[in-house]
This record gives structure tokens, C-alpha cells and sequence, in this order.
């Protein structure tokens, strides 16, 4: 298991390509800021307009993998020859690409942590820096951390579903590529699964790594009870043996044989809630009420949820497409808008009004409001200098460029998350919920956007 040392990980990208990751109209449009001098200290708040679709909450996530790409953010002499030989950059002076290659991050950060319950409209990141700054890093900072916010909220809906049973992420072949299969993973061990199947995100991340075995070691074998003994004389202590490729209480009736060390079997098939109370009755005739049913098979939370609700014999779930795709709602509408700029001494709050797209002005912060059960109750979007007797959601993570935030382990975040989840009142955890968490904005926040709307504030 690997050690935490504090510092972010990328999980997989090599820092080297950082700076171009990234879409190139941002590269177009710093080229244009550093032309035209416009390099304003300026602030980007990174939202989700609307929840998704039969979401009544997100869980924040991704914020170590943000943290890892801005400070390491840089633009090798490679990368700056490869942009300065581009036609679009055919006019853009010199002096640019010296720029870019002394090029690093020097503003402020400050975000939610990681395993946070939030809703719509509330700035999940705050960025702070110069406008070139802030702006060359929001394509990389909307994509990690809407993926991950995405999955780690599919992931914490599942495990609601499984009403305490175990929950393990078996999504990495369905995931789209490689590395968003240690993303996901890494997302709905957030989210509160126990485990993963993708070894890399397991070392990486110092998790349990789980696995039994595939419906082609049985297949390989002449005598299915064969195959059985054999992965038991290999794997005597971790022996979980798949039993429906053939016939499911053949396969369970066999599976006994194995005797007292049989540590689990798995459907993968067929009427799962029907066989699993079946098999669990042969088990517990067998002396081996020890045993125990894991289920898998394209499941989701409605699924685990109707299968429960039947009895269900399962003691775990693997769960893989649905929760690393979230299938039924499989993006997440983030995006990463300009708050406010200090020009000449003065700060001027910005704020988008295209219909429908509405933006809301100035830094903020999040007051989350708890009942007398310490439950949460209501959360207010303000400014930062307002004071009110609550939760302030949003925390410094780096000051100047450095960082200045503990980078918490992946089982801390996962903390975290039930923490949030045990405040979060039951109605909104409901799979169907159709209850809005309440959410406003404050005062002065109106009295700005009234300010700007009125053109009593120049943008």
C-alpha cells in the first residue's frame, strides 16, 4: 500500500504535457491578453448550473488532481516551439512565447474538500490570479473535476441503494479508456466503495484491490468442480468462485464441496434476487452460512434497490458500467465563469446575463446552515466578507501558487463523504427525489447583480 505523502497526485499525466491539455482557444486567448496587455487580477468560479437529472445532490471531487495540475503547470521549450510553428500563432510576437516559457501559477485557489455535498449554483472552486493565469487552467480544471464530481455522486447513490451491503467498483473495462478507469475509481471509493478492480488505482491510491474470477477460467476446464478446486489450491484464503456459467444451483452445490475455506460465490446471471435466496439456502445447509453472495451483472441503484426490497440474498455488489459511465446522466454541465476583476485599483464584479445563462457577480462564499438535529438545513451563496452563523464551505488550498492545504487521503475524503451524507436529510437522498435542497442567494449579492442589471456597475 502506498504511503500518503501530502502532495497531489496526477494519477497519470505526465506533468511534461500539461500545459497542452488543454482546448486551444485558451492558448488563442491568452496570446490575446498578452498582446493587448489585459492581465487583470481576476476571479473564475467554477459551478454546475442545473443538477442532473434525478439528482438532488452532487459529491465534490477531483480537487487533488487540480491541485497537482496547476502547480505544476509548465510550458517546456518543446511545447512553446511546437505552438509558435502553429498558423494561428503566425502573428503573435516573441515576447509571448518567452513568456510561456517561464510560465507558472502564482494565484490563489480555494475550493470545497473533496467528499462535499453541494448543490447548484455553488462555486465549487475559486481561482484568484492574473487573467492568463486563471484562464489558461479552466479546460483541465472542468474536466477532472466534473468527472469525478459526476462519478463519486453515482457512486454515493449506489451505496445508498445497498443499504449497508458492500459496494465494489467493477467499472474499469467499461469506462472510456484507461484512465478513466483510475479516475472513476478513485471516484467511487470517494463515494463509498469498498474496493476496486483496477490494480493501478488500488496501488496508487493505497485501497483494496478485489477481484474473483471470470466466467472463462471455469470454461477453460473440462469439469467445472475442477476449475473450482483448482483456483481454491492457488487462492485457498481468498476463494470466491463464480457459479452461473452453466447452471447457477449446480454451480452453488459444487461451490460447497470446497468446504469451510469457500469464502464467497458471485451471480453474474439470470433472476439474481430469485438465485440468491436459493443459493444462500444451500450455502446455510451446508454449514457454510460464513459464505458470502456477491452480485453483479449491469447493476445500478434502482436495480439494488428493487432487488432488495424483493430480499435479496447479496451481501455485496459489483457494480461496473452504470456507476464508472453514470449511465443515466453521463456528464456533468460544469463550467468555469468570471466573477470579478481589480482594474486600476478598482474591483469590478462581472456577471454574465444571456438568457438562461445567467451568471451570478463577485467572489463568494458558501454558508451552509444546520437545524438543531445538526442536520443541514440551508445554504446561502454570498460574498466573501459576509458574516453569518454558519458553515464557510469553501477553504484556502493555495496561496500564491503554494499550497497551503493538507492534502487529505482518498479513505479521509471517503470520511468525508459520510459525514456529509449522515447530515444530509434522508428526502434528499431518496433515488427519485424530487425535493430541491434549499439554496439562496444573500442581500448584497442581489443588491450587486440589481447594480449591474441597472448599469450602475461598468463591466
Amino acid at each position: 500500500m502506498k504511503k500518503n505523502t501530502g502532495k497531489p497526485k496526477s494519477l497519470f499525466l505526465d506533468d511534461a504535457n500539461t500545459c497542452i491539455s488543454t482546448d486551444l482557444y485558451q492558448l488563442t486567448m491568452i496570446a490575446g491578453y498578452f498582446e493587448h496587455g489585459i492581465n487583470h487580477k481576476s476571479t473564475f468560479e467554477l459551478f454546475v448550473r442545473d443538477l442532473p437529472e434525478r439528482r438532488s445532490y452532487l459529491i465534490a471531487a477531483g480537487l487533488e488532481q487540480a491541485v497537482h495540475y496547476i502547480a505544476n503547470i509548465s510550458f517546456t521549450a518543446e511545447y512553446v516551439k511546437y505552438l509558435k510553428e502553429l498558423p494561428v500563432f503566425k502573428n503573435v510576437s516573441n515576447k509571448f512565447f518567452n513568456y510561456l516559457e517561464d510560465f507558472s501559477f502564482k494565484g490563489d485557489l480555494y475550493a470545497v474538500p473533496e467528499g462535499t455535498v453541494i448543490f447548484a449554483n455553488e462555486p465549487i472552486i475559486r481561482v484568484t490570479a492574473s487573467m492568463i493565469e486563471a484562464q489558461i487552467i479552466e479546460t483541465y480544471l472542468l474536466s477532472i473535476i466534473n468527472y469525478q464530481t459526476l462519478i463519486a455522486s453515482k457512486a454515493s447513490r449506489v451505496v445508498f441503494a445497498a443499504d449497508g451491503r458492500k459496494v465494489i467498483d467493477f467499472g474499469t473495462r467499461r469506462a472510456h479508456g484507461p484512465q478513466a478507469g483510475v479516475l472513476a475509481a478513485r471516484a467511487c471509493y470517494i463515494g463509498g466503495c469498498v474496493g476496486t478492480s483496477n490494480v493501478l488505482a488500488a496501488r496508487e491510491l493505497g485501497i483494496p484491490p478485489i477481484g474473483t474470477v471470470a466466467h472463462s477460467w471455469i470454461m477453460a476446464y473440462g469439469d467445472e468442480y475442477e476449475s473450482f478446486q483448482d483456483f481454491h489450491n492457488v487462492f485457498p484464503d481468498n476463494t470466491v468462485l463464480l457459479i452461473d456459467t452453466y447452471d447457477t444451483i449446480k454451480g452453488a452445490k459444487l461451490a460447497t464441496k470446497i468446504g469451510m475455506k469457500l469464502k464467497g460465490v458471485r451471480l453474474d446471471s439470470g433472476n439474481i434476487t430469485l438465485l440468491s435466496k436459493r443459493v444462500r439456502r444451500i450455502l446455510d445447509e451446508a454449514g457454510l452460512g460464513h459464505v458470502k453472495i456477491t452480485a453483479s451483472s449491469d447493476l445500478n441503484e434502482y436495480k439494488i434497490a428493487q432487488m432488495l426490497a424483493k430480499g435479496a440474498c447479496i451481501d455485496s455488489f459489483g457494480v461496473g458500467t452504470e456507476m464508472v459511465t453514470s449511465k443515466d446522466t453521463p456528464a456533468l454541465g460544469g463550467v468555469y465563469k468570471l466573477v470579478e476583476q481589480e482594474i486600476k485599483g478598482k474591483v469590478v464584479p462581472k456577471m454574465k446575463l444571456s438568457k438562461e445563462k445567467e451568471t451570478y457577480p463577485s467572489k463568494k462564499q458558501i454558508y451552509r446552515f444546520l437545524n438543531k438535529r445538526g442536520l443541514y438545513k440551508k445554504d446561502i451563496i454570498g460574498l466573501v466578507d459576509e458574516e453569518f452563523d454558519a458553515e464557510e464551505l469553501l477553504q484556502p488550498i493555495m496561496k500564491k501558487g503554494k499550497l497551503v492545504y493538507k492534502i487529505p487521503t482518498v479513505k479521509q475524503i471517503q470520511k468525508t463523504v459520510e459525514k456529509n451524507m449522515s447530515r444530509l436529510p434522508k428526502k434528499f437522498k431518496d433515488l427519485n427525489c424530487k425535493t430541491a435542497y434549499p439554496v439562496t442567494i444573500s442581500r448584497r449579492l442581489k443588491k450587486v447583480m440589481e447594480k449591474i442589471k441597472s448599469g450602475h456597475i461598468a463591466f
